[in-house]
């Protein structure tokens, strides 16, 4: 009994408590567009910044990651991704970071109750409706691309509105609590002043 308790309480720190985000049947043309985005190849650099600023953002947050990722090669790696790939999807990579932080605490192997996985948190079906069978939602790249991919469709959804996007997100469409808790994260800890602010809509 005392080795299955110990068990369990190794397993803990790998289970999320957020939410998961819920099956919508997708448009054909809807399934095609974000089928393209996932699976269309990444390219590991900065995409929006010169060279000074996207050092000095690289230095400023790898700083604020330490406590969570004390390698520092794993944070540039992580970072420089996360900064792809929000960027990629018109995403604020802050924003992105308070999601991460939210959902997972940046656990690479983070499952919800619900059965979401990663980094971010991405429920399995999306790899059924818009992906393919070898994608692994616990690999980084994958699980930012589907991600921010998922993010950016939900902001479509509902026309560039943050508070009801970060809802869907979540699976708790209408509801204050998760939106004002990636907003409150992305003001205390990974507010950047060279991008743009997101409007809480």
């Amino acid at each position: 009994m005392r080795k299955l308790t110990g068990f369990i309480m190794i397993l803990m720190p790998l289970i999320a408590q957020a939410g998961a985000q819920m099956y919508e049947p997708l448009s054909a043309s809807t399934r095609t567009v974000l089928q393209k985005a996932v699976s269309d190849q990444a390219i590991s650099h900065f995409i929006t910044l010169p060279e000074a600023e996207s050092k000095a953002w690289l230095t400023t947050m790898s700083e604020r990651l330490k406590k969570h990722m004390p390698d520092q090669n794993e944070r540039n790696d992580f970072l420089t991704t996360v900064h792809y790939e929000a960027t990629r999807a018109g995403l604020d990579p802050q924003l992105v970071l308070s999601i991460i932080q939210v959902e997972s605490s940046f656990r690479k192997y983070a499952i919800s109750t619900a059965g979401a996985r990663g980094y971010m948190q991405i429920m399995p079906f999306w790899v059924d409706t818009i992906g393919s069978k070898e994608h692994n939602l616990f690999h980084l790249r994958v699980n930012l691309r589907y991600g921010c991919t998922i993010l950016r469709h939900y902001l479509d959804i509902e026309r560039g509105n943050y508070f009801r996007a970060l809802g869907r997100y979540n699976g708790s469409l209408g509801q204050a609590t998760y939106p004002e808790l990636v907003f409150n994260t992305w003001s205390k800890y990974w507010y950047y002043p060279i991008t743009q602010e997101i409007a809480q809509n």
